[in-house]
């Protein structure tokens, strides 16, 4: 079940899918008066522009936060820049849309960012939930 929870200014809504969250902390760190974990609510979307807020939330590996302007038309990422990083004791970053295949032949289109698990030990196959900081995965 994904829980989904939407924060917005008047000019820019930002969306956090909780089950997407792989808790890197790249927003508290890009944001910290944005996005603040240890507080409800935790995104405190007025305490910044627009401009930055996007910014920020661009840089989210896990997808978990991502935005539309309000009375805009949500549009798709170009598939043709579609990239792919490793993290360094983390997960498989793929930046772009892409289409997954599970092993029960259901198919999920992703966009922006998406997290794959590479130490093996996520409760979310394929996806990241941030398990490999608990099992000290080193890569």
């Amino acid at each position: 079940m994904s829980t989904k929870k939407e924060y917005t200014n008047g000019e820019v809504t930002v969306v956090w899918e909780a089950n997407k969250c792989v808790h890197s902390g790249v927003c508290v760190r890009g944001l910290p008066k944005v996005f603040r974990p240890k507080e409800r609510p935790w995104v405190r979307i007025q305490a910044a522009d627009t401009n930055a807020i996007i910014n920020q939330v661009k840089h989210c590996p896990s997808g978990a936060l991502h935005y539309y302007l309000n009375g805009e038309t949500k549009q798709a990422t170009n598939p043709e820049n579609t990239k792919v990083e490793v993290m360094n004791n983390g997960p498989l970053l793929v930046h772009g849309t892409l289409e997954v295949t599970h092993k029960d032949g259901r198919k999920e289109l992703k966009q922006k960012t998406t997290a794959f698990c590479r130490c093996g030990s996520s409760n979310n196959k394929p996806f990241c939930d941030g398990s490999h900081s608990k099992k000290g995965f080193v890569d």
